[in-house]
């Protein structure tokens, strides 16, 4: 067989089903074996997982730029605190709820979503789900591309006096794309790691990143007291617009983990008993807020220091130490660097990945998914733009919530109702539950998830 015929006929890419997958021969082209539900074996999540996987997500650049660009619109550092607060109760109430569907049957979001929306319909939230995902991946690796430069301007300080070859409307520099580059180059290969193996990057993660944040906050609180920087800091806004500010922000907290509120199934999948993944209800709160008060505090000190409101971590880390402290640069940067990593990997890499499978599960597994999230999230998506400025971050963050809201919704609600037990067998395109709550199925194909396993149409299995 020659080369062409090898790699580049379109029948070579083609996924070869899996003997081990458990949709009937006619309904292979549906599913693929990353799509069944996840065996016993693989199934390694515990309860130590999701608290270091939660501690480490919430430690990133985000999070720590959506509470500290409150501030910058005018809230209080008590308003934005609050705001964070309640939105991330308020997702970690979702994240439990939506995934112990997931953690029950051991399948992921889109097999989920199919049983809640139908089987064509379902493809609309899905695709919102992947462009989503694709946004982030691009801001994540931006923000990684700027302690990318801030890491090479530490250990080369030429580097900051590279001439700009691109147009100030570009909204980036030369050397802020050669970084992109580089970030971009080193970050691919550790997009492939397996799902069950991701788990001890979120391990070495949740103990780097943390420390470097306390250790930030520790030196913002000393150079620049809280009395001093935190106590007379009040916000400019006022009546009306001050309460719209304020649920803006709630809003764009909502945002910054929306997205993997609908599909954490994709994650929860891998517990290895339902209660493994209730611990989220905790931990989740608590780890964003406090990174939104080291954004805060830490952005507050800076308007003292610096009489500028740096609310882009990277900014912060330059004005500080980029000249007298090139080590502390070096250190603080690259663990930024490596929280969008692991944020890039789990919430959207991988997200956009499993989702991108439903779409057409012949030709797209995982890793083809992961790579394909890469090419487009990287490059397509242009994430300068967003993060030009504090308003458009907080605008981007907050305007997709719209569409993510009712996904979540109508999917804990079946699970509410018991709608994923649908008996086998079941044609009628309406079916009653609980005799409380009729849930009407608007295609004439329809796939629903039990126990037992997955039923696609008319095609009846089973799964261990």
């Amino acid at each position: 067989m020659s080369f062409c015929q090898r790699y580049l006929a379109p029948n070579s890419w083609a996924l070869k089903p899996s003997p081990s997958s458990l949709a009937p021969p006619e309904y292979q082209r549906w599913t693929n074996e990353d799509m069944d539900p996840v065996p016993p074996n693989r199934r390694t999540w515990s309860t130590r997982n999701y608290i270091t996987y939660w501690i480490s997500d919430a430690a990133n650049a985000p999070t720590w730029q959506c509470a500290s660009s409150m501030i910058a619109i005018g809230l209080s550092w008590r308003e934005s605190l609050a705001a964070v607060a309640i939105a991330h109760v308020i997702i970690a109430a979702v994240m439990v709820l939506n995934g112990t569907i997931g953690a029950r049957l051991h399948v992921a979001f889109p097999l989920l979503n199919r049983s809640s929306f139908g089987f064509w319909f379902s493809y609309f939230s899905v695709l919102s789900r992947i462009i989503l995902a694709m946004f982030w991946f691009g801001v994540q690796t931006y923000t990684g591309s700027e302690c990318t430069y801030q890491m090479i301007k530490a250990i080369w300080p030429s580097t900051g006096r590279i001439p700009n070859r691109l147009p100030e409307s570009a909204n980036i520099t030369t050397v802020g794309m050669m970084c992109y580059v580089i970030f971009w180059l080193i970050q691919f290969p550790l997009l492939l790691v397996s799902p069950q193996r991701i788990k001890y990057l979120f391990t070495v993660k949740a103990v780097i990143v943390p420390l470097a944040f306390i250790i930030m906050l520790v030196w913002a609180m000393v150079r620049a007291p809280p009395r001093v920087s935190l106590g007379p800091q009040k916000s400019t806004v006022a009546g009306s617009d001050l309460r719209w500010a304020w649920l803006s922000a709630m809003n764009s907290a909502l945002g910054i983990y929306a997205t993997v509120a609908v599909n954490i199934p994709d994650f929860t999948r891998y517990a290895k008993t339902e209660r493994a993944q209730y611990v989220q209800l905790a931990v989740i709160p608590i780890a964003f807020t406090l990174v939104a008060f080291c954004g805060i505090a830490v952005t507050s000190a800076g308007q003292v220091l610096f009489n500028e409101t740096l609310w882009d971590p990277t900014k912060f880390i330059d004005r500080a130490w980029g000249v007298n402290n090139r080590a502390a640069a070096f250190f603080a940067s690259f663990s930024f660097a490596l929280a969008s990593i692991g944020t890039n990997i789990s919430a959207n890499s991988l997200s956009a990945a499993n989702d991108m499978m439903v779409l057409n599960p012949k030709w797209i597994n995982i890793r083809r998914g992961q790579i394909i999230c890469a090419l487009i999230g990287g490059w397509v998506v242009c994430p300068w733009e967003i993060l030009s400025e504090a308003q458009g971050f907080l605008s981007f963050m907050s305007g997709y919530t719209v569409f993510l809201g009712p996904f979540a919704g109508i999917m804990i609600t079946d699970v509410s109702f018991d709608l994923f037990s649908v008996p086998l067998g079941t044609t009628s395109q309406i079916h009653y539950s609980t005799g409380l709550f009729i849930d009407v199925r608007w295609t004439s194909r329809r796939c629903t998830i039990h126990e037992g396993g997955i039923d696609i149409g008319m095609g009846l299995t089973g799964a261990p």
